[in-house]
């Protein structure tokens, strides 16, 4: 049963990962890439499990 929660919460990082990607790539301000970039980055940790 762990195993299956903790696949889940990957998977659903990932999912929101690339949603903030996807945004990340349709915005033109730079300084709403920065926000994109800031807010993407605890989930990139947690998918890579440095955090």
């Amino acid at each position: 049963m762990n195993t299956i929660v903790t696949v889940l919460y990957y998977v659903l990082t990932a999912y929101i990962a690339v949603l903030i990607v996807w945004n990340f790539l349709k915005r033109k301000s730079w300084q709403e890439e920065l926000l994109y970039v800031i807010v993407l980055i605890p989930f990139v940790l947690r998918l890579l499990r440095l955090k």
